[in-house]
C-alpha cells in the first residue's frame, strides 16, 4: 500500500491506557500565557522518566474560558490517578502559581474521579487564602506578589490512551524532519489529543528492556540507520532517517484520528516509507493498523 510515494508498513501501533487531566490556563495576555505553558509542559515527554507527559492540547478564546481570558487546554497522563494526582499539584504549584497573572481551572468537571489541586496549594496563601463556591465548583484565592492566584478546588481525571505512533523513514534528514513537522502539524488542531516529546517529534524511538541491568527501556536499535548490518533492521531499503511521532489522546478515536491526519501528511517525495511501533502485542490492548487507518 502507498501514499503517492511513500510505503506504508503493513504494521500496528500499539497503545496502552492511562489516565489524564485535563487543565485550562489562562493569563492576562498571550505573552504571559505562553511563558506559563513553557513552563508547566517542560520536562514532560515521557513517563519512562518524567512525572507526566504533557502537552498543550489547544487554544482557547476569551470567550470559552472560565474568566474571560486568553487561555490553552493543557493534556497530562500517567500511569495512574495516583501519578497523576502527584505530578499536577505540583507542576502548576512551581510553573503556573509562579508564573504572572495566570489562573488553572478544572478542564473535566464531570469526571468520576477529582484529584485535589487548590486543596493542596491553599497552604501557600499561609492562612491568608480564601475560598469561594460558584455552582458546584469551588475555587481558591490565594495571595501572591501581584495579587490573587485563582486555582480550582479539584481537578477531574479521566481513563486516556498513550502511545498511539508512527515512524516516518526517508532518505535524508532535512526530509524526514520536513515530513514529521508535516504530521506534527496536522495534530496539532485536533481536539483531544497531544504530541508530549520536543516539537511533537522523537529522535531516540525505545524498546522495551535493555543489556543493562535496572533499564527498563533503551534505543529502538531497529530504527537506527548506523546499526544496519549489526542488528535485525525494520529501515526499508533507502531510509537513512527515522523519526518517531508518539500521540496520547483521551480515547480511541481521538488516537486513530490523529494518527490518520499524520500519516496522510507525512506521506510525500523522499519519505520511503511509514511505520509504527509495537511490541508484538504484548504491552498494550489498543492497536492502531496503518492500512485500515488508511481505509485499505
Amino acid at each position: 500500500m502507498h501514499l503517492g510515494p511513500t510505503f506504508i508498513v503493513d504494521t500496528f501501533a500499539e497503545a496502552f491506557r492511562m489516565r489524564y487531566a485535563r487543565l485550562v490556563v489562562t493569563a492576562v495576555d498571550a505573552y504571559w500565557l505562553d511563558a506559563a505553558l513553557r513552563a508547566v509542559t517542560g520536562y514532560g515527554c515521557s513517563v519512562i522518566g518524567c512525572d507526566a507527559e504533557i502537552a498543550v492540547e489547544n487554544f482557547l478564546n476569551p470567550a470559552d474560558t472560565p474568566d474571560g481570558r486568553p487561555g490553552a487546554a493543557v493534556l497530562a497522563f500517567g500511569f495512574s490517578v495516583e501519578a497523576v494526582g502527584k505530578a499536577i499539584p505540583n507542576r502548576v504549584g512551581q510553573c503556573l502559581m509562579t508564573c504572572p497573572t495566570t489562573a488553572v481551572y478544572n478542564g473535566l468537571p464531570d469526571a468520576e474521579e477529582q484529584i485535589p489541586l487548590g486543596k493542596h496549594l491553599r497552604f501557600f496563601g499561609d492562612g491568608y487564602q480564601k475560598s469561594k463556591v460558584l455552582g458546584d465548583h469551588r475555587y481558591w484565592r490565594i495571595p501572591v506578589m501581584d495579587g490573587e492566584f485563582v486555582v480550582e478546588d479539584l481537578v477531574g481525571v479521566a481513563k486516556g490512551i498513550a502511545g498511539g505512533n508512527l515512524i516516518l523513514q526517508a532518505t535524508t534528514e532535512e526530509i524526514a524532519l520536513s515530513g514529521a513537522r508535516r504530521a506534527v502539524d496536522a495534530i496539532a488542531p485536533l481536539p483531544g489529543v497531544i504530541t508530549p516529546f520536543p516539537g511533537g517529534v522523537v529522535r531516540s524511538g525505545s524498546k522495551v528492556g535493555a543489556k543493562y541491568q535496572g533499564m527498563v527501556a533503551s534505543t529502538n536499535d531497529a530504527f537506527c540507520p548506523t546499526l544496519r548490518g549489526r542488528v535485525a533492521s525494520d529501515l526499508v531499503e533507502g531510509a537513512n532517517c527515522a523519526y518517531e511521532i508518539v500521540i496520547d489522546g483521551v480515547d480511541e478515536p481521538a488516537v486513530a484520528g490523529a494518527m490518520t491526519a499524520a500519516l496522510r501528511a507525512a506521506a510525500g517525495e523522499g519519505v520511503q516509507a511509514l511505520s509504527a511501533g509495537n511490541y508484538g502485542g504484548k504491552l498494550g490492548k489498543f492497536h492502531f493498523h496503518l492500512r485500515k487507518l488508511l481505509g485499505e
